[in-house]
């Protein structure tokens, strides 16, 4: 409230709205989509310069608490909740193209397909990077039908077929990219570096918009880290309008 009444004070507001006017639109179900249409319009200016992207989660906590009775300590146990946010950044200026809210414990590889469809819409994507969660089949696919190159390490347990299998027709693009990650390493983990760049997004927006929730309600949780992640955007945006001389059209 006392921004809005500096913002009041400076002119950019005609009234300063009740904080409850603020809630109940957190509450509202109908705003999720306006958000994720207001983050994917705030990173098109950069479609120009970003075609190398990356995946990756974080989780932000809630006011809310969970509580449990440990068995082996005797005693009440409590720990604040929390949801996770799964996005994909461009890696030249840390802008968020896509993002998908799921509860604290959601598998972050099934999040990584829509993501990528979400930004191939608007972008050219030319790499992606992704830890090991992200390892499997249908994500690599993915990305080839998005004309790119996937940057994701395969697990200890994962097997290709021997390349003396490798005939004059079509080789299995896991079993390519298996043995490319084995025998290349270097020349992957020149480009699997950059995926160290999403984590610097989630600092990004943890430091300067917090990593805290304070709506109580799915739908409100929702609502306001999709709010962190569009005011992110805007700065970065802002940014890159005076780095890399940009004039947006709206």
């Amino acid at each position: 409230m006392c921004d809005l009444a500096d913002a009041h004070a400076k002119g950019y507001l005609v009234r300063v709205p009740h904080f409850n006017s603020i809630f109940n639109y957190l509450e509202m179900p109908e705003l999720t989509p306006i958000l994720c249409t207001l983050i994917e319009r705030s990173s098109l200016p950069l479609k120009a310069i970003e075609t190398r992207f990356a995946v990756d989660s974080s989780g932000f906590s809630t006011c809310r608490f969970v509580r449990w009775y440990d068995a082996k300590y005797g005693q009440e146990m409590e720990k604040h909740e929390w949801i996770k946010a799964h996005i994909m950044c461009g890696v030249t200026t840390n802008i968020v193209t896509s993002v998908e809210i799921t509860g604290g414990y959601a598998n972050d590889s099934p999040q990584f397909k829509p993501l990528l469809e979400a930004t191939a819409r608007h972008f050219p994507v030319y790499e992606v990077t992704a830890d090991k969660a992200y390892s499997s089949r249908e994500n690599l696919e993915a990305v080839e039908r998005a004309h790119g190159t996937p940057y994701i390490p395969f697990k200890s347990n994962a097997v290709g077929r021997p390349l003396s299998l490798y005939g004059s027709k079509r080789t299995d693009l896991w079993d390519k990219l298996y043995h490319f990650y084995h025998l290349h390493r270097e020349t992957f983990l020149e480009h699997y570096h950059q995926r160290s760049l999403v984590e610097s997004t989630f600092m990004m927006m943890k430091a300067k918009f917090g990593d805290a929730l304070r709506s109580k309600t799915d739908e409100a949780l929702t609502n306001e880290l999709l709010c962190k992640v569009l005011c992110h955007n805007i700065c970065v945006l802002i940014q890159s309008m005076y780095e890399l001389g940009i004039e947006p059209e709206f």
